[in-house]
């Protein structure tokens, strides 16, 4: 199988993870506002019970933060569905041009990986601490298999095509 095929598909696999997703945050909402509100009030943190910065309780601060999360994941998606197509539209023309094509996939596993590792990682894991919560973990944990899965698929699309 051309490995062209190959890249078109686990592209169009991080486009539904990421729609997919977004869409059981939206469907689940109130859930999901619960889960951040948890998080980010730093509730039930016995391990490490302080924070170097402040922790946040503000309803609008809360659904601004899922509205971006939720929102980007959307993105990520719909980015990666955009490359999938485009990748798909090149996959007979030259290596130049199908690279080229590549663009949007590029920019949707880029953010997946800003979604996953960065917001979940970095902010709602070390900021925020949430590995000392079975909620926060789970969430966490989940997060680094995603942002795993979109660096795979980044960094496969990143090797040269002939």
């Amino acid at each position: 199988m051309n490995i062209r095929y190959l890249k078109v598909i686990f592209v169009v696999i991080i486009a539904l993870l990421c729609l997919v997703y977004a869409g059981q945050n939206v469907a689940n909402l109130g859930a999901a506002y619960q889960s951040f509100l948890y998080v980010m009030s730093g509730a039930d943190h016995t391990v490490y019970p302080s924070s170097f910065g402040p922790l946040i309780t503000s309803p609008v601060l809360v659904w601004l933060a899922l509205i971006v999360v939720v929102g980007c994941e959307f993105l990520a998606g719909l980015l990666a569905a955009k490359g999938a197509f485009d990748m798909w539209s090149a996959r007979n023309a030259s290596a130049e041009s199908f690279n080229k094509a590549k663009k949007f996939a590029f920019l949707g596993t880029a953010m997946g990986i800003v979604v996953w590792l960065g917001f979940f990682g970095v902010i709602g894991s070390a900021y925020f601490q949430m590995w000392q919560t079975q909620i926060g973990d789970s969430s966490m944990r989940g997060a680094f298999q995603f942002s795993v899965y979109c660096s795979i698929v980044f960094i496969m699309l990143n090797m040269a095509d002939e």
